[in-house]
């Protein structure tokens, strides 16, 4: 019987086992390293946050992303400087090596529940018995595919969860549904990768973050009054999210919903804009109404707003749709846990130590967005969600073990 098994080798998954490790909690932790970052992003991508907010976290502070550029002579700054995502899932996998050798790099195929706490089935056949379960799972599960294209083959439409590499759509067309951070990325990848790009979004404009101040500028004092900096961008709204991820659980659930869904909607990175604009052909204000395949190829018929519609013949269809949360996803969670875990909109509702209705089952990161905020759905949560579920732990495991003594000093006296 172990302590705690945490399932996911993330940001979030990485810092709460270097946390559990520098307070001696006894874990084992599953998953490939940066898995998602590796294998589900696009490779041209840059991370939306900061430099300074996309960090993993240790106790100590003793490996931030700055020291990780620093000693690999990669050009860093806290703000202005894209992250690009082949630094950022380096800078994961040193960390992993450095701070979470204990990472078993094994899938998690079922978790049932027992009189001592949970069943864990690995996808080698191995069992173990858990204690606690710590989902950090990030985005894994969670794809978002509208129901037009759900019902198209997987060969001519798939989600962009399914494409780090756009190498294979070299002189093919595509089309790219979506107008955030995902879709704008992946179209510049598809268009400097020699595919036709046809990017589909319902948004009459495309959205992108306003860059860092020019070189020798700065912002004005009322801009960083009225826009403090935060882990989340220049945002008074922001800079509460980070600091007071508490105070968010408190909120009405059918307000704290609406602002997770709607608090940093979908835009494009301020450096992606350039590789878009001018190279990739947008149709705005319009929405797939149908797709037929056709003699190999996919017959995609968009309708404007204005009631026009027009037909793309593609090879293939990708929607960068985002994702969203749904428990009912998780199939490697038992029925008995699924039905005991209580819900709002699909997502679990947890404590303040992120511990669902099922005891000792914790989720974090994304999946933990609609109890404690916007920050959950980024790297830069992973600090407060480490230190806090570790405190709980940590605390939780020394009254045990005082309660032991104390029974064994009982046992000995009589």
């Amino acid at each position: 019987m172990i302590e705690v098994a945490i399932v996911g080798a993330g940001p979030y998954g990485l810092s709460i086992a270097a946390h559990l490790r520098g307070q001696g909690v006894p874990f084992r932790i599953f998953g490939r390293p940066m898995d998602s970052w590796l294998r589900h992003m696009p490779k041209g991508m840059s991370l939306k946050s900061d430099g300074f907010a996309s960090s993993l976290s240790d106790p100590q502070g003793c490996f931030p992303l700055r020291k990780f550029c620093s000693d690999r002579g990669i050009e860093y700054s806290d703000v202005g400087i894209p992250v690009r995502l082949d630094t950022f899932t380096s800078y994961g996998l040193a960390f992993r090596e450095n701070l979470v050798p204990e990472l078993e790099e094994k899938l998690v195929s079922g978790i049932e529940r027992i009189e001592e706490g949970f069943q864990v089935t690995l996808d080698n056949g191995e069992e173990l018995k858990a204690r606690r379960v710590i989902l950090a799972i990030g985005i894994t599960h969670y794809e978002y595919l509208p129901e037009i294209l759900s019902k198209v083959p997987a060969e001519y439409a798939s989600h962009s969860f399914r494409h780090s590499d756009v190498s294979q759509f070299r002189g093919k067309t595509v089309v790219v549904v979506g107008g955030g951070s995902s879709a704008t990325d992946l179209a510049a990848d598809l268009f400097e990768a020699g595919a036709r790009v046809e990017l589909v979004a319902r948004r009459q404009s495309l959205n992108f973050h306003s860059g860092p101040p020019k070189a020798g500028g700065t912002r004005s004092l009322w801009k960083r009054i009225r826009h403090p900096q935060s882990g989340l961008g220049p945002s008074l709204r922001s800079a509460f999210f980070c600091k007071a991820p508490n105070l968010f659980r408190y909120l009405p659930a059918s307000l704290r919903t609406e602002i997770v869904k709607r608090h940093l909607g979908p835009s494009g990175t301020w450096h992606t804009r350039t590789r878009v604009e001018g190279k990739v052909a947008v149709k705005l204000g319009s929405t797939i109404e149908k797709v037929e395949v056709t003699d190999g190829k996919a017959c995609v018929t968009i309708r404007q707003n204005d009631g026009t519609g027009t037909q793309i013949v593609a090879h293939h269809v990708i929607a960068a749709t985002g994702y969203r949360v749904n428990l009912e996803r998780l199939r490697f969670l038992s029925s008995d846990i699924q039905a005991a875990i209580k819900c709002v909109d699909r997502t679990p509702i947890l404590s303040s130590s992120f511990e669902s209705s099922v005891p000792n089952l914790y989720f974090v990161g994304v999946s933990a967005a609609n109890s404690f905020g916007p920050l959950m759905r980024f790297a830069y949560g992973a600090d407060f969600t480490a230190r806090q579920i570790t405190r709980r732990l940590a605390t939780v495991l020394a009254r045990c073990g005082d309660m032991i003594a104390t029974q064994n000093v009982v046992s000995t006296t009589k």
